[in-house]
């Protein structure tokens, strides 16, 4: 029961250490589960026990904004939110190394395939085993709180954490966001825990090709972002409409 209790008061430290860098969410996932996922390198994982998921919150408005497609103020958004999560993962790894504790911070936005449009870990999945929230039917995160409005980062470590778990799937009948697809790549199939592969949510061509070859080529956007389907999710929204 003691070592229980010095693990729950190291996690719950380490928690508040990261919400005071800036976080509004973090979670703990267990690594094993996690193998399954596709990974780069193929050994990412091998060293460590546990995945810390750090999620920022997206200033509501910003979505209001979008309409058709993304704009120049939503990708300035999105970019400064990838390097503070990037700031607080570098500064939360090297506070658990401080406290001997080997640990990798992973790049919240760092696309490594770019064919196949994959990174070295899914903080998606991350996040779901984590328990920060669900994965929708447009296959993005969904928090209770803020909906998809969130930016991810991970850091991985071999601190004997206490780890934090799923959550149930609140999407049910909802099809806003397949409604709302400009690409119509949303299947708009439910699932109760994960999709196995991306392909059982999404038509993956379709919103690749939307993003990468259109959005990103917008002069004033030039990164292949979208958010529709995060401005239309219900969960968060009563946050961002007009009053």
């Amino acid at each position: 029961m003691k070592e229980k209790n010095v693990a729950f008061d190291y996690t719950e430290k380490v928690k508040d250490r990261i919400i005071s860098l800036g976080a509004d969410l973090v979670g703990i996932a267990d690594v094993e589960p996690l193998k399954e996922l596709k990974v780069d390198p193929p050994d990412l994982l091998k060293h460590f026990t546990r995945a810390v998921s750090i999620a920022l919150k997206l200033p509501a408005a910003v979505f209001e904004e979008i309409s058709a497609r993304p704009t120049p103020i939503y990708k300035s958004v999105y970019q400064t939110a990838n390097l503070t999560l990037d700031q607080i993962a570098f500064r939360t790894a090297m506070a658990l190394q401080d406290d001997g504790h080997y640990s990798l911070p992973i790049p919240a936005s760092q696309v490594l395939d770019q064919e196949n449009w994959y990174a070295a870990i899914s903080h998606k999945a991350v996040a779901r085993m984590a328990g920060l929230g669900w994965q929708g039917k447009n296959l993005l995160l969904i928090t209770p709180k803020y909906g998809s409005r969130v930016r991810l980062v991970t850091v991985l470590t071999n601190v004997p954490l206490d780890v934090d778990g799923p959550i149930k799937n609140r999407c049910g009948d909802c099809t806003a966001c397949q409604d709302a697809c400009p690409a119509g790549a949303i299947k708009g199939i439910s699932t109760e825990s994960h999709y196995k592969n991306r392909d059982e949510a999404l038509y993956f061509s379709r919103c690749k090709e939307k993003t990468v070859g259109e959005f990103a080529k917008i002069p004033e956007v030039g990164v292949p972002i979208c958010g529709i389907c995060i401005k239309v999710c219900p969960f968060g929204r009563e946050k961002s409409v007009k009053k």
